[in-house]
């Protein structure tokens, strides 16, 4: 049996897609209410595929509940944020638990962290915890890191075909972990050790996060001297070797936009660049605001409250709001006490989060004249048309209208 614990954006999919494979599942969180939704046959949160695997993984048996179980395999799946003062990562909640774990786990059972870590935390704060408790790593208790590899809007498919990456001490354990993950996993599975498996996840995440800055400062110089920065993008990218990603305003999530940090908090006189590359990504909702400000002005437009910002998730077609451009946004304008002045609309966020929050298109649309395209869910790119006669900002180069303002 596996004990899942954390059943938030990675631990409930991995959870489902194990006991739908035949494997058994209990799945374990503090969190009361989200188990009773659960146990209510009820997801927690929108995702392409997840109701139906759900289902699936109810019917071949999966439970859930607040506690922690005696069983032979745990998968630890919690959140690890960083501290934004050190840049380091803040372990507690792998810390606390991995300290429940070991209060009611035997002999011989295997720890599996699949929280993303950066280089080195295992050692520093999972080890001493297991060892604190009476157990010698690799004789009473196995450990290993398998971080995960999947991303919000895709999670379903990507659980299936993303390869894998499988740390351990020990490689026999390492095999029979990759044999656990392999009962649903078609992708390439690769074991190692521990430490690299920390570092290959974090710096996957970085890669992207350093090209997403370079792109971004890229928009920022094009503006500068008025030029399309996309379409001085897309003839780069015909280039064999060259492959940018696409400006946006900002970067969200709990990978791309905190992972990095991991390294420059651990290692600050070496990852210069990757230091310049978040400033530059923590600095686009700012950058964007600036835009509103000369449209605002180019348009004589006057009063904040004739500004829409559509999008309040960090990417489309998620319920997701983690670390959100938008919600970055929302709080420098709070700053200048004109945050609660703007209006707001996501057809994916149904209860109200912040002021001026609508959740009627056509109503929200009406309401104002400039329209703040800050994430491309489907459902405003089928309305384009109900923006004709509003002026546009489009943050992501999901509009075609006339006229249009781009970063």
């Amino acid at each position: 049996m596996v004990n899942v614990i954390g059943l938030g954006y990675i631990g409930l999919p991995t959870a489902l897609m194990m006991a739908s494979h035949g494997v058994e599942v209990i799945g374990t969180d503090y969190n009361k209410e989200l188990v009773d939704t659960l146990n209510a046959g009820k997801t927690t949160f929108k995702e392409d595929g997840l109701d139906e695997l759900f289902q699936n993984a109810v019917k071949a048996g999966i439970k859930f509940t607040t506690e922690y179980q005696n069983t032979d395999v745990y998968i630890v799946s919690v959140p690890t944020p960083y501290d934004k003062f050190s840049k380091k990562v803040d372990a507690c909640y792998v810390v606390e638990a991995v300290k429940d774990v070991m209060k009611v786990c035997h002999k011989g059972a295997t720890v599996v962290i699949e929280s993303t870590v950066s280089p080195g935390t295992i050692d520093k704060f999972v080890r001493p915890v297991i060892e604190e408790n009476g157990f010698t790593i690799g004789q009473d208790i196995n450990l290993v890191h398998a971080p995960e590899r999947i991303i919000p809007g895709n999670m379903v498919y990507e659980l299936l075909h993303n390869n894998r990456t499988i740390g351990a001490d020990d490689k026999a354990i390492g095999e029979k972990i990759k044999e656990l993950y392999s009962s649903f996993c078609q992708g390439e599975i690769v074991v190692t050790d521990i430490r690299t498996a920390e570092m290959t996840k974090v710096v996957e995440n970085t890669f992207r996060a350093v090209n997403i800055a370079f792109a971004n400062e890229l928009a920022k110089i094009c503006r500068h001297d008025d030029m399309d920065v996309y379409e001085i993008i897309k003839i780069c990218n015909m280039h064999p070797r060259v492959n940018i990603l696409q400006p946006g305003p900002g970067v969200g999530g709990h990978c791309i936009s905190v992972d990095p940090w991991f390294l420059v908090g651990d290692y600050p006189s070496l990852a210069k660049v990757i230091d310049e590359s978040m400033k530059t990504n923590d600095g686009m909702p700012d950058f964007v605001l600036n835009r509103i400000y000369e449209i605002m002005k180019e348009n004589k437009i006057t009063d904040i409250s004739k500004v829409g910002l559509y999008g309040l998730t960090y990417k489309e077609n998620v319920d997701d709001m983690r670390e959100s451009p938008t919600l970055q946004m929302l709080e420098s304008m709070e700053r200048h006490l004109c945050g609660d002045l703007v209006k707001v609309y996501d057809p994916f966020i149904t209860k109200d989060i912040v002021p001026n929050q609508y959740h009627d298109l056509d109503k929200f649309i009406n309401d104002v004249e400039l329209v703040v395209l800050l994430v491309g869910h489907d459902e405003i790119k089928q309305n384009m048309d109900k923006l004709k006669g509003k002026v546009i900002l489009d943050t992501r180069k999901i509009c075609d209208l006339d006229g249009v303002y781009r970063l």
